[in-house]
């Protein structure tokens, strides 16, 4: 990873970039900011710019030399990864125990997606620590000496997520550090770390992605103009949240779509066309059908605040702001909270496996009842 791999930040990059030109490198640096800003990415930009044995006039690392390739294969040998795990079978759990795991997922994640690491755990329910094991055989490899470089790099991600028996030995290694070690600690949430340790940090704050940084991001991955504007707006600054936004926007326009079709039949009173979407809605199956339901839930709010002309929190993409500038008069304070409850009751139902079928052609009369109610 290069400094010139990472859009924009080119405030932070300079000062990393100072640090190591003058060989005033702190022996544990802190980058803090927002998840999804790029933090994790610009750690390893510096690790492979302090490590890189022939640094470009440009400031940057060369990407050729043998450290940087190293680097880009994830297995440079004065490089540490230390990062949230969940226990294998009850035994003591180290980040070396998930090291091929955490090297596929740097590579399709650089943005340090917390919820791809869950499935890349295999486990989505469980919440990943940095256990007192983990302290133990950091302190056993940084007893040893940099093998090929001036400095060894931990590189440490989320040390918000250690347990305390962990942060306490990892204090030590802070407090009295070993002359040729380096900590690189990338944290989305700084004030649940230990606070002797969050204290004896030099400090980076990575702020967030503008809209337009992150829409030129994902434009660079192959999104059009106006998706990636809108997942920009919605996802403030998340580089990770954009893309799954980005990523869903086929579904999400075809819910639009479904959504568009129920209201202006029901206000048209076509009992026998919303028959035939109510069979079109359940045949799409009962996790999409949920996530239609929740699609419709969020318009139906979002139309009311339009309706108080509170636009500052709209999260609505072009077409859904298009239809809802001449929808909201008709979700009103007569008819807003039915209308909500009408969908959460429809939700609860699919849940508990009721008929589809049955479920969304009752809520499509009631719809009727309801959007006329002005």
């Amino acid at each position: 990873m290069k400094f010139a791999d990472i859009p924009g930040h080119d405030d932070v990059k300079k000062r990393l970039r100072e640090m190591a030109d003058s060989g005033r490198i702190p022996h544990a640096l802190l980058l803090e900011g927002p998840a999804g800003a790029g933090k994790f990415a610009l750690a390893r930009a510096f690790a492979q710019y302090i490590h890189c044995t022939a640094r470009t006039p440009e400031g940057d690392s060369c990407g050729k030399c043998p450290s940087c390739l190293q680097h880009q294969a994830f297995n440079h040998i004065d490089t540490v990864y230390s990062f949230p795990v969940v226990k294998k079978n009850s035994k003591p759990t180290i980040s070396d125990d998930y090291a091929d795991v955490f090297r596929e997922f740097m590579g399709k994640y650089p943005y340090m997606d917390f919820d791809r690491w869950l499935e890349a755990l295999d486990n989505i329910n469980a919440q990943p620590q940095i256990f007192v094991e983990e302290g133990n055989e950091l302190l056993r490899r940084l007893t040893f000496m940099a093998r090929q470089a001036r400095f060894k790099v931990v590189l440490l991600w989320l040390p918000e997520r250690m347990k305390e028996e962990t942060a306490n030995k990892l204090l030590k290694l802070v407090e009295e550090p070993f002359g040729d070690t380096i900590f690189l600690m990338v944290s989305n949430n700084a004030r649940r770390i230990l606070p002797t340790i969050y204290s004896r940090t030099q400090r980076v704050n990575v702020r967030r992605y503008d809209d337009d940084e992150l829409a030129s991001i994902l434009m660079a991955r192959g999104f059009d103009f106006e998706m990636a504007r809108d997942a920009a707006r919605i996802a403030e600054g998340n580089v990770n949240e954009a893309l799954k936004l980005a990523d869903v926007s086929k579904e999400r326009m075809q819910y639009f779509d479904l959504f568009v079709e129920l209201m202006r039949k029901a206000y048209a009173r076509k009992v026998g066309d919303l028959r035939v979407w109510s069979q079109t809605v359940a045949a799409l199956g009962r996790e999409p059908v949920m996530q239609f339901i929740d699609y419709c839930t969020r318009l139906i709010r979002e139309s009311f605040l339009l309706h108080l002309g509170n636009t500052p929190l709209l999260t609505m993409n072009a077409a859904e702001s298009a239809f809802t500038a001449k929808f909201f008069p008709f979700i009103n304070e007569r008819n807003v909270e039915d209308m909500a409850a009408l969908f959460d009751a429809a939700r609860r139902d699919i849940a508990g496996n009721a008929n589809a079928k049955i479920i969304f052609f009752d809520l499509a009369v009631r719809v009727i009842i309801l959007i006329r109610r002005r």
